[in-house]
């Protein structure tokens, strides 16, 4: 069994514009006076690899922790694009990954430097896919975001932003990106992994 850890390390991720980022403080070291190494951190619940809730852009939508679990976790499907994705190019994705069944085409990963065109996201909506994933730290385009995630996010699907598939190959895998419990939480980092199928 193969394991591929998708997931950022969170001191050196990658950070949207205009986010503070993450910052670690250290408490005490084992010495004569420690028994024990510890720390505290602070970040955005947007930094690295993350969970965006509804509520991220909608006032009445679901917080981090009544989004239901089985949304980012249960089989994938990894695919590439690079550039503006089309209605054309989501259709296309979505019938392959609907080729395969056994629920592959209700979570959706896309490998390269993808970019999610309104007209995109309207099909993943109507299709009532659980989650969509990407490499970048947003899934819209970065200088306006708030269309693309308004119309998955109205539609309550789950976006998994700022993931690391260079190492994955395209295909179908289990997915476990359960975000961490933030009560009331806009969106939540995750530690997400993909579990190669036999």
């Amino acid at each position: 069994m193969r394991i591929y850890d998708i997931s950022q390390e969170v001191f050196g991720c990658n950070v949207f514009p205009g986010d503070p980022a993450p910052e670690k403080e250290i408490l005490s070291v084992i010495s004569k006076d420690s028994p024990c190494n510890l720390s505290a951190f602070r970040m955005c619940a947007h930094n690295g690899t993350h969970v965006d809730a509804p509520y991220h852009f909608l006032q009445k939508g679901k917080t981090i922790d009544q989004v239901e679990l089985e949304k980012s976790i249960g089989n994938a499907y990894v695919t590439e694009h690079n550039g503006i994705m089309t209605a054309q190019d989501a259709a296309a994705i979505m019938g392959k990954a609907r080729r395969i069944g056994r629920d592959f085409e209700k979570r959706i990963l896309i490998k390269g430097k993808a970019v999610v065109s309104a007209e995109a996201a309207d099909v993943f909506a109507e299709e009532g896919i659980f989650l969509l994933g990407n490499e970048s730290q947003t899934v819209g385009p970065e200088d306006a975001p708030m269309e693309v995630h308004l119309k998955l996010l109205g539609a309550e699907i789950v976006l998994l932003e700022g993931i690391c598939l260079d190492k994955v190959p395209e295909g179908c895998y289990f997915l476990n990106a359960a975000p961490i419990n933030l009560g009331g939480g806009d969106g939540a980092p995750c530690r997400a992994i993909l579990v190669e199928l036999d």
